[in-house]
């Protein structure tokens, strides 16, 4: 099936526009003068004193953040442009009246697009074409001003969260994710339930042909035969899992928190004749718990990791890494797949990314620019095979997950109320659009240990996935 991204794609004022000296200044100076003035007033130490130096330390460290998260927000509003609404009347019709005053008595302000998704979210607005199309279509109507409520979201939400990422905050974000009911899931996911970049050989491939082959290319990228024993972290549903039992004879385990995907999984492994951990011909287990608490009755010759290690966050994500390499082999290979913004941001890729954190994802804040990844990878001692970009796979793939949630838009709308279906609604509708267009993106990182033991021959005449 096509991808939807049917409208002219406009790149936004970006990092580079930022005016870095200005904000360096403004970093400085602001200290520098708030312990002025305390000290002018209150302290009278004298410019030799060690202790005036220290508060000027003390009171950098303290405010950095914030100015800089203040300096980037209003240079959104002075940095993007603000071309006359449009087409405001045939895309939405609206229910409340201080919304539609937003836009001016001729409609023809632009709005910032938190304020726009929130608006839709609440029933203040409804649309009149499908939801895709008025978001390829979004620079009629919108912008990508950062807003203070989002400032509110990122200091009191989202750096809590980077801080803390505790196993018992860890474990009730997944359990509200994920626990939230199999059937919600199976909406937009399909028969497959797989909650990750598909692989499309051909553009008109179905998402259910275009999973099978990511998970064969999973399987093969890692080596994997008859008696391999391989450890799934974040397994999902299980799919993966009882692909490579069933189809190359692994013994195969996965891990997850949500108890929800247990019970589909356990299904899935007897239905699927994987469930018996003596057959000779690869079984498939899936257990509940932190990824902290694997099984560590053994070590693994292949670890895989698709689309987890956002949610491990970033203080975890160096002893995530520590833990993978010890509980590897070390001839074992590691598949990691992991989603993340662009370095070269711009506005509406952060206002995408603050939408993902604060309504769908929470907690995921290592979903980094893949240079990130690769370094916390190489100082835990891995070294890279491959890396390949799969963003416009996960473009496809999502845009056949709006379908399917569309065919299934009363049944949701019956049982969870039409709130959820906007807010996945606008989620899925948003998400085929940025990795189409690199707001974010998808690496499939194939490592291994960088040790100078380690047999790097076995990839002599590998089966790469562009040839797949």
């Amino acid at each position: 099936m096509p991808i939807k991204i049917e409208g002219v794609t406009h790149d936004s004022p970006d990092w580079r526009h930022i005016n870095w000296t200005s904000l360096i200044t403004i970093v400085i100076a602001i200290p520098i003068s708030i312990v002025y003035v305390l000290n002018r007033f209150f302290l009278g130490l004298s410019l030799t004193h060690v202790s005036l130096w220290l508060l000027v330390l003390i009171v950098f460290i303290v405010t950095i953040l914030p100015v800089f998260a203040l300096f980037v927000v209003f240079r959104s509003w002075f940095m993007v442009k603000l071309p006359p609404a449009k087409d405001i009347e045939k895309y939405f019709s609206f229910n409340d009246k201080t919304v539609r005053s937003w836009f001016g008595s001729s409609l023809s302000k632009t709005v910032p697009i938190s304020h726009f998704h929130d608006a839709y979210m609440d029933g203040k607005i409804d649309i009149k074409q499908d939801l895709l199309h008025i978001l390829n279509n979004r620079s009629s109507f919108a912008d990508f001003r950062l807003t203070f409520a989002q400032l509110k979201f990122f200091f009191v939400h989202l750096i809590p969260e980077m801080l803390n990422h505790s196993r018992s905050m860890d474990r009730a974000q997944v359990t509200n994710h994920y626990n939230r009911g199999n059937d919600f899931y199976n909406a937009f996911l399909g028969e497959t339930m797989i909650y990750t970049s598909a692989f499309f050989k051909n553009p008109n491939d179905s998402l259910e042909v275009a999973q099978t082959q990511k998970l064969d290319l999973v399987c093969r990228k890692l080596h994997l035969k008859k008696g391999s024993r391989h450890l799934d972290l974040g397994c999902g549903w299980g799919t993966l899992v009882c692909h490579a039992a069933k189809q190359y004879g692994a013994n195969s385990i996965g891990i997850t928190l949500a108890n929800e995907q247990v019970k589909h999984a356990e299904v899935l492994f007897r239905d699927s004749n994987v469930a018996n951990q003596s057959s000779k011909d690869g079984w498939a287990k899936a257990v509940c718990c932190d990824y902290r608490d694997t099984p560590r009755e053994h070590r693994y010759d292949a670890i895989s990791c698709l689309e987890m290690a956002e949610h491990v966050g970033v203080r975890n994500f160096s002893s995530f890494l520590r833990q993978v390499y010890d509980m590897l082999e070390d001839d074992g290979l590691f598949y990691i797949q992991i989603a993340g913004l662009r370095r070269s941001w711009q506005f509406e890729d952060l206002n995408w990314g603050l939408f993902m954190g604060k309504y769908v994802f929470p907690g995921a804040d290592a979903s980094m620019p893949v240079g990130w990844v690769i370094n916390q990878l190489e100082e835990n001692g891995f070294e890279i095979h491959s890396l390949e970009n799969v963003g416009i796979h996960y473009s496809a793939t999502i845009n056949h997950w709006y379908d399917n949630w569309q065919s299934n838009r009363e049944y949701i709308i019956k049982k969870y109320g039409p709130r959820w279906f906007r807010q996945w609604n606008w989620f899925l509708a948003w998400s085929v659009i940025a990795p189409g267009q690199g707001s974010a993106t998808c690496h499939q990182i194939m490592c291994y240990k960088n040790t100078s033991s380690f047999n790097r021959k076995i990839f002599i005449g590998e089966q790469r996935s562009f040839d797949y």
